[in-house]
């Protein structure tokens, strides 16, 4: 048996922060990785999405050359395989970074291979059993298949990436951010793209308004969508797939060369021996966490999307500061002190924080609403990027800015001032009194907050 004072299971954006404050706070730390350093967002996740994003930008920024005086001969192509090997430098870059971090970290033991619990406090990797008082679960998600995909050449987030050719025609189920992002990247590749969602728009959790935004925007670039679809299955002929839908109007059966299947995530806890610990997990799996993500055991933490508060590399790394400022800092940070935010990295990004407008009109708050489309700003129509709006909601009795939702250039940047006012729960005036910077988007916060009406 090998005793540790710690033990970090899994390198995703918490783990290895958190394995090496430990180690360097004194505790004998071992940290376990079963596959990858890095986790999703370096090899699934974030790094090659916004790496292949920014390729399919740069196609569709050449294609509009002539819309700003620039003239390029002969049609722009796509070399799928140059667009990979850019992107899996990246992921090479950050995985090693991480893995060498780790190795080199003093007091921190690197133990590669699966990790399971034999009991509440011991963990078997291969032949070796560890133990600790302190065990950290950082295991992270994957891509969830429903049964009725799993007989057909079907590709996940992870799959899609490997891709060195443009798919004639790309089928995806789900129109959500991972479905959405493929989509819009695929067809500035050059495929012809049909997204499927069962829903009656797509991205469900936002306004009805937002949703319909970014699906227009998707639509003007060729992206065809079927929402309401019911009954969805998939039998394959060949190297085609044929995906059969039950919709309120169109052809019963889509016909494609690739299938994404983007179906939502499920938490990798399945297969860590939890049932021989009393650590509790709920019914979709997702290890149960008080507001400090302190598990049901004592002495065990679960952080990232193990937990499911959160599913978004900033919020796993927020809840290593977590973990590290009450264990080491005396500092009471949790969960709950946080403010919904992220982004959905379609061209241009929606982004979001706080408050959605429906919510706000379910609310007893009296509710002040600023709108502006991205049309009527300045430095959009500049750059020939005028499709969105800014929308920010404001409680009229405490001044508090509630949400805010950017679909527009450069809103996932941008919507980070209503954020930190947020969090300094300072009233709203004091960004609306702000001097911005002209000619920016920015400058049109101050502007949209001076013009507050009430919420209908």
């Amino acid at each position: 048996m090998e005793t540790y004072d710690a033990i970090v299971i899994g390198t995703g954006q918490a783990g290895p922060s958190l394995a090496a404050r430990c180690a360097s706070e004194g505790l004998k730390t071992a940290v376990i990785e079963k596959h990858k350093f890095g986790g999703t967002c370096v090899n699934t996740g974030c790094t090659p999405t916004k790496a292949m994003v920014a390729s399919a930008r740069a196609a569709y920024v050449a294609r509009r050359g002539n819309e700003f005086g620039v003239e390029i001969n002969g049609d722009i192509q796509v070399n799928l395989k140059k667009v990979k090997a850019r992107k899996d430098k990246l992921i090479h870059n950050s995985t090693k970074g991480v893995e060498s971090w780790l190795r080199e970290t003093k007091n921190l033991t690197v133990i590669e291979g699966h990790a399971r619990f034999t009991d509440n406090h011991t963990i078997q990797v291969g032949n070796r059993l560890l133990t600790a008082n302190k065990i950290i679960i950082n295991t992270g998600a994957r891509a969830f298949v429903p049964p009725a995909f799993r007989e057909v050449d079907y590709m996940t987030n992870a799959e899609i990436l490997e891709l060195e050719e443009v798919p004639e025609h790309l089928i995806i189920i789900g129109g959500s951010y991972i479905g959405l992002e493929f989509g819009q990247m695929f067809r500035r590749f050059g495929s012809n793209v049909t997204i499927i969602e069962q829903g009656e728009e797509i991205i469900g959790r936002e306004d009805p308004s937002t949703s319909k935004t970014v699906r227009n925007i998707l639509e003007q670039e060729g992206v065809m969508f079927r929402l309401n679809s019911k009954c969805i299955s998939a039998t394959q002929s060949g190297k085609e797939i044929t995906v059969n839908v039950d919709c309120t109007r169109g052809p019963s059966q889509i016909t494609g060369s690739h299938l994404l299947v983007a179906t939502g995530r499920r938490p990798n806890s399945d297969d860590l021996g939890l049932e021989f610990t009393d650590i509790q997990t709920d019914e979709r799996g997702y290890i149960k966490t008080n507001d400090v993500l302190q598990t049901s055991l004592n002495g065990v933490w679960a952080l990232g999307d193990v937990n499911g508060k959160g599913a978004f590399t900033h919020t796993a790394y927020n809840d290593f500061e977590i973990v590290a400022a009450n264990l080491f800092d005396n500092d009471h940070r949790k969960v709950s002190d946080r403010i919904l935010n992220y982004a959905l990295y379609t061209d241009p990004p929606l982004s979001h924080i706080g408050m959605y407008e429906h919510e706000a009109r379910k609310s007893d708050k009296n509710v002040l609403i600023g709108y502006r489309e991205m049309s009527r700003i300045a430095r959009a129509k500049e750059r020939s990027e005028t499709k969105g709006f800014i929308k920010i909601l404001v409680d009229t009795d405490t001044e508090r800015i509630l949400g805010a939702t950017i679909v527009g250039i450069d809103g996932d940047e941008i919507i980070h001032s209503l954020l930190d006012v947020m969090y300094a729960d300072k009233p709203y005036t004091v960004i609306s009194r702000a001097v911005h910077i002209h000619p920016t988007i920015s400058e049109l916060i101050p502007t949209i907050l001076q013009n507050l009406k009430p919420l209908e």
